[in-house]
């Protein structure tokens, strides 16, 4: 017994551990506060297992159990499984497209008896285990196109098959892993390219599309006139403006209008829509505003914890769920939000401080991963009840109610911990 509490203990970083504690404490208690009627006092909600907080609590159990044997476990388990992992998550995936059930608008679960979980939220585990050991292999140079479009491949198989699910936003959260990529060596310029693409969707739905072309055509122009004397020089630079001008000017014109009349499906375009203002939609916004009046309402310190009106009158859809954060902001106001915000962020640069202490390639690029989805997951989730991104259905780590959520987030975490606790350790 004393040996496996060592094992269980030793090397163990505990402000990360006591970090995800208080997390998940908060999103206990925010579910509570969503349900909370005055006729109904803990202990009902304790015995009711219809309630949302009963099932976070057992989930809390079983995520506390899970942890533990995580623990227990040898780091080299990891890194041997990483692979197998994966290859396990896609077959889930794929398992999915054939009986998956549709929840909430989405193909994107199994349903198993009384049990249903959505395996794109377990795959991002697979998919992260197995990206670390990709690019932490003696055999990979990252430095070779080769390499970088493999570790490409292990990010964006997945986001196919999720993307087949009708599950958009899940599918978006993958794209974090490439800020992994590029903390390993991906070329910054490829971060620009990208952002530069978001800029060019952004300016095609806002601006009319041949208004957008004429000003491209006008910048162009200006950029080589003003280039005159380097292109006389060097005709490339000539050659390299009017592929840039030739690629936006086909982008807007063609490939935006593409995708949003054949690839994305409506209620995705209106939501898209709403946020950028150009639709007012009571399906797409209502949510939306009603947890803007929601937060607003909070003020400064809040309406105090089970007072919120908004929340106990159902007025937020997904109150319990992607607007869980809504609840807090009107039970605790500005000053509570902002708490929530200085925990995710001392938690995610606590990650990245272990990151950048690990001896194993494995471990850092494994590390890394969780700081760049748990960024990526509370960023949209708030940038969504305050209207900043559109709703894509991404939950708030460890605070939103959902088995498969709390478990993922948790098998992650923890993992990392082992990981960290032998950092000693060379993996491969």
């Amino acid at each position: 017994m004393k040996d496996h509490n060592t094992k269980l203990t030793k090397g163990l970083d505990w402000p990360l551990i006591y970090l995800y504690f208080i997390l998940v404490v908060i999103g206990l208690a925010a579910i509570y506060a969503v349900e909370h009627r005055t006729n109904e006092d803990l202990l009902y909600a304790l015995t009711h297992f219809s309630h949302h907080f009963a099932q976070q609590l057992k989930w809390a159990g079983i995520a506390a159990a899970v942890a533990v044997i995580i623990l227990l476990i040898d780091s080299k388990f990891f890194t041997a499984t990483a692979n197998l992992f994966y290859v396990f998550g896609i077959l889930l995936l794929l398992l999915v497209l054939v009986i998956g059930k549709d929840i909430k608008g989405s193909h994107s679960w199994l349903v198993i008896g009384g049990f249903q979980f959505q395996p794109a939220e377990f795959t991002k585990l697979c998919t992260l285990l197995a990206l670390s050991k990709y690019l932490s292999s003696t055999e990979t140079d990252f430095t070779k196109l080769r390499s970088r479009i493999i570790a490409s491949c292990i990010i964006l198989l997945p986001i196919g098959i999720i993307l087949m699910q009708n599950e958009t936003g899940l599918a978006l959260v993958y794209l974090s892993f490439f800020l992994v990529l590029y903390r390993e060596g991906l070329p910054g310029i490829l971060l620009i390219i990208g952002f530069s693409i978001i800029v060019l969707v952004l300016s095609a739905l806002l601006i009319e599309k041949t208004t957008l072309f004429i000003i491209f055509t006008v910048v162009a122009a200006l950029v080589i006139f003003f280039m005159r004397k380097m292109i006389i020089k060097r005709r490339s630079v000539l050659m390299y403006i009017l592929l840039i001008w030739a690629f936006c000017g086909t982008f807007i014109m063609f490939a935006v209008p593409f995708t949003f009349h054949h690839i994305l499906q409506p209620y995705q375009v209106s939501r898209i829509n709403v946020m950028l203002g150009k639709e007012v939609s009571r399906g797409a916004d209502y949510n939306v505003q009603q947890s803007k009046i929601a937060i607003g309402s909070g003020g400064w310190l809040g309406k105090g914890y089970l007072k919120g009106t908004q929340t106990r009158f159902d007025f937020v859809p997904e109150q319990s769920t992607d607007f869980i954060f809504c609840t807090i902001g009107e039970d605790f106001g500005f000053v509570g939000s902002i708490v929530l915000l200085l925990v995710y962020t001392l938690l995610i640069l606590r990650i990245i401080m272990v990151a950048e202490r690990q001896r194993s390639s494995f471990s850092r690029i494994y590390a890394y991963g969780v700081a760049c989805i748990l960024f990526f997951h509370v960023a949209i989730n708030i940038g969504m009840t305050v209207g900043l991104a559109p709703v894509i259905g991404i939950p708030l780590p460890l605070i939103s109610y959902g088995g498969s959520s709390l478990l993922t987030f948790t098998m992650l975490f923890f993992i990392m911990v082992r990981l960290d606790a032998d950092r000693q350790m060379v993996l491969r």
